[in-house]
Order: structure tokens, then sequence, then C-alpha cells
């Protein structure tokens, strides 16, 4: 049995109407602002323990001004030990040019949001849909999972987002607006609860028996599986080490203090390198300690 494509987006919606998590930056009240910033936070991290740090956030600097108006070590300090770093600079650039260009209102037009510092297609689209609910394909990880389970009968969606990719999904959407910003999120929250990558619950999926992947006999993914990589001991690790002792200070904290963190001398040059390089700390003579 197939399912017409234009049910399919109304079968998750209705879906998703009453098994979707109850998340801050989804309600009706929540903010152009709290979208965006939610969405940067999720990036590689789970939801879980983006929502205490969102709050934290949010309660902190509730508009682009107020992070603005602080320096950007300040964001970073407070991104605490969500991961990927840069992501808090990003945030404040982000901040800093909605200030300066919109007035501290985030914009609601795509290639507005894709001008923004650190502001990509993915996010430029999903704060199109979720916060100001346009029509956008809305495409991540999850989603192509989705799609290419429902429709294609394949396994995987593949690594990274394609223009075919964009396509298959904006065939799904409805017409209207905010139908379309609905079933955008909707996809998402099935990808990432019930069709999942390694354990998808089938039995509990709304498409369970519409989808061409499980009819096909749900076979495996093409090619070698991916592995899951090594964190511990990493340089990234150890530029995570590093961190912490940077955000622990108020005031600039001596070389020596971060060569205590790791025993490889090399590993953590190249560490520190990396940090200077991407703007995260700044060096000034036997001294390191966050930007501003």
């Amino acid at each position: 049995m197939r399912i017409a494509t234009e049910a399919i987006a109304q079968t998750v919606t209705d879906w998703y109407d009453t098994n979707a998590r109850d998340l801050p930056w989804r309600q009706p009240d929540a903010s152009p602002w709290s979208v965006l910033v939610s969405e940067v936070m999720l990036q590689q991290t789970q939801v879980s323990r983006v929502e205490p740090a969102w709050h934290r956030w949010m309660e902190r600097w509730p508009t682009p001004a107020h992070l603005a108006a602080d320096p950007p070590g300040e964001a970073i300090r407070a991104w605490d030990r969500l991961g990927y770093p840069r992501r808090a600079l990003r945030l404040h650039a982000c901040a800093t040019a909605i200030v300066e260009r919109h007035d501290g209102e985030v914009p609601d037009d795509v290639d507005a949001l894709l001008a923004l510092p650190g502001i990509g297609m993915y996010t430029a689209r999903a704060v199109a849909a979720f916060a100001f609910r346009q029509r956008h394909p809305v495409v991540d990880t999850n989603v192509r999972r989705v799609v290419a389970r429902v429709v294609e009968g394949a396994a995987d969606g593949g690594a990274a987002t394609t223009p075919a990719d964009l396509r298959a999904v904006e065939v799904l959407l409805p017409d209207d607006h905010e139908a379309a910003a609905r079933a955008s999120v909707a996809f998402m929250e099935l990808g990432a609860m019930i069709c999942t990558a390694r354990a998808p619950r089938c039995a509990a999926c709304p498409l369970t028996t519409v989808c061409a992947w499980r009819l096909a006999g749900s076979p495996p993914a093409d090619g070698p599986s991916r592995r899951t990589q090594r964190y511990h001991g990493t340089d990234r690790y150890v530029r995570g080490l590093m961190m912490a002792v940077l955000r622990a200070s108020d005031e600039p904290v001596p070389l020596g203090r971060l060569d205590e963190v790791w025993p490889d001398a090399q590993q953590r040059q190249r560490a520190l390198d990396g940090l200077l390089a991407d703007g995260l700390v700044r060096r000034r003579g036997a001294m390191v300690t966050l930007p501003g």
C-alpha cells in the first residue's frame, strides 16, 4: 500500500500533534531570537544538554542587543561544555550584526538570515520556518533519513544535504505556510524519536504501513557502516580541557596552567594553536585569556 504524497505530511503532523516533546523554543510565544539560539545550540548536540543551557542563555541574553553588549568571551564562558565553542562566537557575531543591520530584530527573510555571521542554509531555513511560519524545506539528518526510507526505500539519507534532498522534502510540504512549517518540525521530530538511525521504532511510526523501506524488508544501508569517532585523547578533547580552565577564571591564565591539563606537549601546542586561530582565546605574552 502506498500513501499519496500530499497525505504524508498530514499523517506525520497528526502524529506530532499528539507526541511532540514539550520544548521551550517550540512554544507559541517563543521569540525569533530564542528559536535562532536553539538552532545553533542543537547543532551536533543532544536536546537534553541544550535545554538547560538555552534557559540560562535566554535569561541572561533575552535579545540580540543584550548579547551584543557583552564581550565575546562572556558568550564562550556561558557556552560551558556544550561543545564546539566556536558556535558561541558565531552567535555573538550574529547578535552584533542583527543589532547593526536590523535594529536588533531577527530578520524574517532567508537571504537576510544567510547574510548573518555563522548562519548557514539549514539554520536560515529553520528560523524562517519555525520562527516566522514560512514554507521552506528544513532538512537535517533526521529529515533526510525519514524521506529516504518512506519515499525512496533507502536505509539512510546520506551524509550531507543536497539540492535533491531539498526538492524531495519541498514536494511533501503543504502549500499553506503554517501547515508547511508544522510539517517541517513534525518530520524532524519523527526522525529524532521514531525513525532513528540504529534502532528505528517502526511499530510506533505513523507511516509504518506505507514506508517503502519497511515494505522492502528494511534493507541495510549500502557501503561500510559509520564508526563512532573516539573523543577522549583527541585534539578536540585537549582543547576542551584548556577551555574549561579559561572559563573558570575571571583573570588571564598563565600558559603553565594550561600545561597541567594534558601530558603531551606537542598535542597541547596543537590544541592551543587551534584555539588561537579560531579566535576562542587570546595570548598576551605568557598569559592566555578569553576574547574581550
